[in-house]
């Protein structure tokens, strides 16, 4: 990353070591680049859950966040952490086969009525190189499932998450929460290109059109509280 980054480590620890029976919460750091782009450490599962409550707990109705990292990174545990956030009894799994799920809940605090569209782009071809292509064939399938429109323009209830959605960000909302989970090379196992679920994340939000919003999100993250 060639951003400097101010850092705040949650609860005052500086330790940043890898995922481990004697890890304390308090080892995830936050803090912000220039350009305004929150980045935090996520050493646990169970502290990337907290991060996607504590994001929750900053959405509101209409928003479309954006998540992307490779397989294994901790997209399906942090999305399970925002259907926590929102109040979801119901399981979050992966939708690959099935491109998305409607969920419904609570938004934390005035406790309205939330539904959380839940859309996996994985297997759309085009998702890479051809984003309008990909978007256009998005909007296809939710079309087949009676949720185009709440991808196009989400209703004042409702917030779409969709992991895999990257290359299309552009091309799906103008106003809109990009999430991306990163690991080091040097975290995954000798010999292999794979990631395990052992292992720091480093996790970079940016918000487009949130303007001040960011600043909420930036506090809410470096004090999340995964519960360990």
């Amino acid at each position: 990353m060639s951003e400097a980054i101010e850092s705040e480590t949650a609860g005052g620890a500086s330790s940043l070591t890898g995922h481990d029976a004697t890890m304390q919460p308090s080892a995830a750091r936050t803090g912000r680049t220039p350009s305004g782009a929150i980045v935090t450490t996520v050493p646990t599962t169970d502290d990337m859950h907290a991060l996607g409550a504590a994001i929750a707990s900053q959405v509101r109705g209409g928003d479309v966040v954006v998540l992307s990292g490779p397989l294994g990174a901790g997209k399906t545990t942090f999305a399970q952490g925002v259907g926590a956030g929102l109040g979801i009894d119901g399981p979050i799994v992966s939708p690959t086969f099935t491109i998305a799920r409607e969920l419904h809940g609570r938004f934390p605090g005035s406790g309205a009525p939330a539904t959380l569209v839940h859309v996996d782009a994985y297997r759309l071809p085009g998702s890479d190189d051809q984003p309008q292509v990909a978007t256009e064939r998005l909007l296809d399938e939710l079309e087949s499932l009676g949720l185009d429109e709440e991808l196009e323009d989400p209703g004042p209830g409702t917030v779409v998450l969709i992991e895999w959605g990257s290359a299309m960000a552009g091309e799906l909302a103008d106003t809109r929460l990009e999430v991306t989970i990163d690991r080091s090379v040097t975290d995954r196992p000798m010999g292999s290109g794979s990631l395990t679920s052992d292992g720091t994340r480093t996790v970079t939000i940016s918000g487009r059109g949130w303007g001040s919003r960011l600043d909420a999100l930036a506090d809410a993250v470096a004090h999340r509280d995964s519960g360990e």
